[in-house]
């Protein structure tokens, strides 16, 4: 702090500095708590998907079974098809608090059902809800995967804003305060020094004075004794 000189220009860029600080605690503690609320509304979210996946992913199985007990092995011909996607994930961004998450979408291409002609002979059904079950799958896969990263993503931001949060509330403002403290304590000594010495000027200036008036009043005094001791009378007549 004895770096900084104590005047009042420093106090003043001090005191803006130390409100801008407080003005970015502020945001930023606000900032904290929005992600926080966020963080658990996904974390929520993450729960509630994985409880119900292990029944889905058991579901999808279990009709694969079915569906080849009743129409056969047809992986071999299901792998000989073209293998047109007809399934794809987007990918986007949520701006929570100034914090960009991806987002993964599940959207279908509109692209033509190969082998629709599977199960024609028997297990067509079977096949059908094989495809429904494996499309409900996919799409808890893909939005667990799209939660999961943005509960990571959204972590690393809340541990960033918390230490920003820490580094202003302990670190800078104390900081700040500190040299603003100084500078308060330097400027009042220098005032409690002028007036110090506009006192002793003061104090010298009335003993002057003083001694002024002394002088004037002894030198009238000295004027009317001459006067008074002064009397023509008593000289002596001259004769020419």
């Amino acid at each position: 702090m004895s770096e900084v000189p104590p005047t009042r220009m420093n106090q003043q860029v001090f005191k803006t500095k130390k409100k801008a600080a407080e003005s970015g605690h502020r945001l930023l503690k606000k900032k904290a708590d929005a992600l926080k609320v966020k963080f658990r509304d996904y974390a929520k979210s993450i729960a509630e998907t994985k409880s119900g996946m292990a029944a889905d992913s058991s579901s999808a199985f279990f009709s694969l079974t079915q569906a080849e007990y009743a129409a056969g092995n047809f992986k071999q011909k299901v792998s000989e098809g073209s293998m047109t996607a007809r399934v794809r994930v987007g990918a986007g961004i949520d701006n929570v608090a100034g914090v960009k998450l991806p987002v993964f979408t599940y959207f279908e291409t509109g692209a033509a059902t190969d082998n629709a002609s599977l199960g024609l002979v028997g297990g067509g059904k079977k096949i059908q809800q094989v495809r429904e079950k494996y499309s409900a799958l996919l799409q808890n896969l893909i939005k667990l995967a799209s939660l999961q990263t943005s509960f990571v993503t959204l972590d690393e931001a809340m541990k960033v804003t918390n230490r920003r949060v820490n580094a202003l509330e302990n670190v800078t403002i104390p900081k700040i305060q500190g040299v603003l403290d100084y500078i308060d304590r330097e400027l009042d000594e220098l005032e409690r020094e002028d007036f110090t010495r506009l006192k002793l000027v003061q104090g010298k200036k009335e003993v002057q004075e003083q001694e002024q008036r002394k002088m004037l009043k002894d030198a009238e005094t000295n004027d009317e004794d001459i006067m008074g001791t002064f009397d023509a009378g008593d000289d002596e007549d001259v004769v020419f």
